[in-house]
């Protein structure tokens, strides 16, 4: 289960996309033998008497729960929902926020298990001992298990699943998918469905969690395993784009020119988008991506000042990202970018700066994004333990210095964005791409 979405900040305007992480687990569980349900209630946003009224129906033995630290209380809120509907369920929350913070979890009573990392083989093990009494799955023995013993809280080191080949496909057929907007501005089809294909990361950026939550090894899905999921969901979804998720998609090049190939043998004529490091590019690489159907390659650039770059160890410089972008235009794929807004140490110079930068590149598509603390990041600690902020909601501190606060960040935001997609420049190559009266529909919100 996925609990509803935040009250304040900026995810409550965002897309809901599909909770691939929590199907992946539902999927290992069911190829297991279990009987699984799931509700997306960051999409449906059911109140939590509906809930509580499913719940009832269903009577379930088990309810896992996905916890960011943002939607932390939430998640408390139906565990809460859980145990008063159906006392004798167990409540297991994975996820961000349970993989760093476990102990805040473990804090509340309704809260029985916490999945530290990956959840499908700690999900199966423990349900074979809640459902089965099975002895050899005793919650002692699974890895990236946190669970309270006799008052203490015990956290079983984590260890990562090596062969990724063994996960069976998220489970796409326990959701609702006609309830999700299943398209993207990168790509001028529909539907169109998020994949992901590898775990961990080798890299230290200092606002970044995920080496926390995945490992710092890079694991993925072989390229025949890709293809075959792209195929399921073209069959069974009527899938028509695809967008990679992952951050690095380029960081094994051999694999990566091999599904390349196998995507044109199969000749799945599919487009697709993915996400890369500027310094994960290469001719041939671009140029193989290209005949392969890709369309659209997404970069984190986010700062143009070689000093704030240096302060979040992105290890890619000014330089290379432009040379990416021209990689990109001499193949004649599309490119889009994120820069983000209020870094400690950042100035509204700095900021300024990274503007002149986004102009330089001349993505097709750009955001500025506001950096908001979250556990599992050195960021993060940094702003806690200075103070760089002006408060703290479920574990997200809003960042404040001398220099800005989070009212000013949203200023300049808009500003940005307003700026960067009204020019007369920007609106013609968007009906370009798109088309004019496309362009003209938008228009109200475009420049928002």
């Amino acid at each position: 289960m996925t609990p509803a979405p935040p009250t304040k900040g900026p995810w409550i305007h965002g897309r809901r996309f599909i909770p691939i992480g929590l199907a992946y687990v539902a999927a290992a569980l069911e190829k297991s033998g279990f009987q699984v349900q799931m509700i997306d209630n960051y999409m449906l946003e059911k109140p939590i008497e509906e809930i509580k009224a499913e719940l009832a129906k269903l009577k379930p033995e088990i309810v896992g729960i996905t916890c960011s630290s943002v939607t932390y209380s939430r998640v408390i809120e139906t565990a809460k929902a859980v145990k008063e509907t159906v006392p004798a369920c167990k409540v297991v929350v994975g996820g961000w926020h349970a993989s760093y913070e476990p102990e805040t979890l473990l804090q509340n009573p309704e809260v029985d298990y916490v999945v530290m990392g990956e959840g499908e083989c700690a999900m199966v093990q423990l349900t074979n001992f809640i459902v089965k009494g099975d002895k050899a799955s005793d919650p002692s023995k699974i890895s990236g298990l946190a669970y309270r013993d006799e008052g203490k809280i015990v956290k079983n080191q984590r260890q990562f699943i090596t062969n990724m080949d063994e996960i069976p496909f998220p489970a796409w057929h326990l959701l609702p998918m006609d309830r999700y907007v299943r398209e993207i501005e990168y790509l001028n089809v529909k539907p169109v469905d998020n994949m992901s294909i590898a775990r961990g990361c080798p890299f230290s950026c200092a606002f970044c969690e995920t080496t926390g939550l995945m490992g710092r090894t890079c694991r993925t899905f072989s390229p025949q395993r890709v293809v075959d999921e792209i195929k399921y969901l073209m069959t069974n979804f009527g899938t028509q784009g695809v967008y990679f998720i992952n951050d690095n998609f380029t960081i094994k090049k051999k694999e990566t020119i091999e599904l390349c190939r196998l995507i044109r043998e199969n000749k799945l004529n599919l487009p697709w988008v993915c996400d890369t490091r500027a310094d994960l590019l290469s001719k041939e690489l671009v140029q193989e991506m290209k005949s392969a159907g890709c369309k659209t390659i997404w970069f984190g650039v986010e700062s143009g000042s070689p000093r704030i770059l240096e302060k979040i160890n992105k290890s890619v410089t000014v330089e290379q990202t432009e040379r990416a972008f021209e990689l990109c235009r001499d193949e004649g794929i599309q490119t889009a970018c994120s820069f983000l807004l209020g870094i400690p140490g950042e100035t509204v110079e700095d900021m300024k700066t990274s503007f002149k930068f986004a102009r330089k590149l001349d993505p097709d598509f750009c955001r500025w994004n506001i950096y908001i603390a979250v556990p599992g990041s050195p960021l993060y600690d940094e702003v806690v333990q200075n103070h760089l902020y002006d408060h703290i909601e479920d574990y997200a501190a809003y960042v404040k210095t001398a220099d800005f606060d989070y009212a000013s960040l949203l200023k300049i935001q808009r500003q940005f964005h307003m700026s960067f997609n009204k020019s007369p420049k920007r609106i013609l190559h968007k009906m370009r791409r798109e088309g004019f009266w496309t362009v003209i529909k938008k228009a109200p919100t475009m420049l928002s």
